[in-house]
């Protein structure tokens, strides 16, 4: 059964989307915290170890700019890392939600860097208040600033999509993406988790900014996508012996080879034949207009599986 379970997680990991990918590194390492745990309690007889705190915070970001610079790490990792089950669970339901919305209106390969980046401006804004708000150290962790990002980066790239919630029924994106950042800006008069609710908003605010940027020409993602990419050949050079130069892949470049012609042309064919006329990029352009002016439901088949091609590239 096990091995099972494992084939399964493997191929998922392979060739699953990003969001499929994220969701399966945060549960196993929520798995391997928790196994750890376990053990920690048995062996010292189910009194909760100070050893296993200590472990803890060697993942958590810090209010205590000393325990970030001495595990720079932890910048990354607190974004991967869960205590709670319902801490994981909620996060990894609305990654799941709304990364696949992303996923398919913005593309594949951004939701990576923005997963990443929306993480990373929420523990900032946490380190930033954390001193004005809190007496002592305090630590935080979980996906929430970096979930809270692709929520509101979905609801920003269409905010009349159509989304079926269970007792509620039909409701636009808007209202379900507002809701959220409201009960989060009351979370910060409470006293429960108000660190939490402060990076969720750090987290939300980056999620706007990366669409607003991305429709003004200036893709976020891309300097995150070339690291990641320098890093993934790195670790390929050390596999394969580090002799030789990792090869980098040809260059694709969607050309039509009809297309003055089509200029020449048009007016005379259908819409279906104008569409085809146009290059890809054009093609994705004119389907995201498309989604912001009328929502997502008003697009054809044939453009829904063109958005879903686009976004595996």
């Amino acid at each position: 059964m096990f091995r099972s379970i494992w084939d399964d997680v493997k191929r998922e990991y392979s060739y699953g989307n990003m969001v499929t990918r994220i969701i399966i590194i945060n549960l196993a390492f929520f798995v391997i915290v928790k196994l750890l745990w376990v053990v920690l309690m048995i062996g010292n007889a189910w009194v909760e170890p100070e050893i296993y705190r200590t472990i803890s915070r060697f993942f958590m970001i810090s209010s205590d700019w000393m325990h970030n610079l001495t595990h720079p790490w932890v910048i990354f990792t607190h974004m991967f890392f869960h205590e709670g089950v319902f801490h994981i669970l909620w996060n990894m339901l609305f990654l799941y939600w709304f990364g696949r919305i992303v996923g398919d209106l913005l593309g594949n390969h951004r939701v990576l860097p923005l997963y990443l980046l929306g993480g990373l401006v929420g523990g900032l804004i946490y380190l930033i208040t954390a001193k004005l708000m809190f007496n002592g150290t305090s630590y935080a962790l979980g996906a929430s600033g970096a979930v809270m990002a692709i929520v509101v980066a979905a609801g920003t790239t269409s905010p009349d999509y159509i989304m079926r919630l269970i007792l509620l029924g039909d409701i636009k994106l808007k209202y379900i993406v507002g809701a959220l950042v409201f009960f989060d800006v009351v979370g910060m008069g409470s006293n429960i988790n108000t660190g939490g609710h402060i990076a969720h908003l750090g987290g939300a605010f980056f999620g706007w900014l990366f669409v607003r940027q991305l429709r003004e020409g200036n893709d976020l993602s891309m300097p995150v996508n070339k690291l990641l990419n320098r890093i993934q050949d790195f670790f390929k050079g050390l596999t394969s012996g580090g002799s030789t130069r990792s090869r980098k892949g040809p260059k694709v470049v969607y050309k039509n080879p009809n297309r003055k012609k089509a200029t020449h042309t048009r007016g005379r064919g259908n819409a279906s034949s104008d569409y085809n006329d146009m290059s890809h990029q054009e093609q994705l352009d004119r389907i995201l207009e498309k989604i912001k002016k009328s929502g997502y439901d008003n697009l054809t088949e044939e453009e829904k599986e063109f958005l879903f091609n686009a976004s595996k590239k």
